[in-house]
């Protein structure tokens, strides 16, 4: 889909040309394209800029995820992609990419500009999972700044309540809300469940 704010490699400019356009500063990279200096980076966009990664095969998640819905500013170094296909599918081979072969159930996925992501809840739910220190400290912050979206991740774990690392999770989405802002470094991060 050709937009009028978000240029990909060879669909109308050439990559030397859109590299030639960041130089100028014209351009900005986003994603895996790039868009206008000037344009306002929405969640339709940062959704977009990613969907030449995604396919149709795979979502958003994590990090990816959380940059798209806005809960963490900057753009993740590499992104975490996941399946949303009953039937497995081969990887890709991408060095900016995670892929995990673990189908993503439909409940927790949501359609934005057209591309998969992962609900805010469930990217909620799957950072304060994590023990990923960069992936704790964005739960951490996210979940102080939308209380409501904390307690959307707390149903969830309520709904699901043997999912891996569901204690850890519950213990740092308490902390964040018990504290009223967010919690020191080692918090609700404990490795031992």
């Amino acid at each position: 889909m050709v937009s009028p704010f978000l240029f990909f490699a060879d669909e109308r400019l050439s990559l030397a040309e859109l590299t030639a356009a960041c130089l100028d500063g014209a351009l900005v990279p986003l994603g895996e394209g790039y868009m206008p200096a000037d344009a306002a980076e929405t969640r339709w966009m940062r959704a977009r800029s990613v969907a030449p990664l995604l396919g149709d095969r795979w979502a958003a998640i994590r990090l990816t995820a959380a940059w798209v819905h806005g809960g963490i500013a900057r753009e993740p170094a590499i992104h975490h992609l996941q399946r949303v296909r009953a039937a497995r599918v081969r990887a890709g081979c991408d060095l900016r990419a995670v892929f995990h072969d673990v189908r993503l159930p439909a409940d927790d996925i949501m359609s934005v500009a057209g591309v998969p992501v992962s609900t805010p809840a469930r990217t909620l739910v799957d950072l304060a999972r994590s023990d990923a220190r960069e992936e704790i400290a964005a739960a951490r912050a996210w979940a102080y700044r939308d209380p409501l979206l904390r307690r959307d991740a707390e149903v969830w774990f309520e709904r699901h309540p043997r999912f891996p690392h569901v204690h850890r999770a519950t213990r740092l989405l308490r902390a964040v809300a018990d504290a009223g802002a967010v919690p020191a470094e080692g918090v609700g991060a404990d490795a031992d469940d």
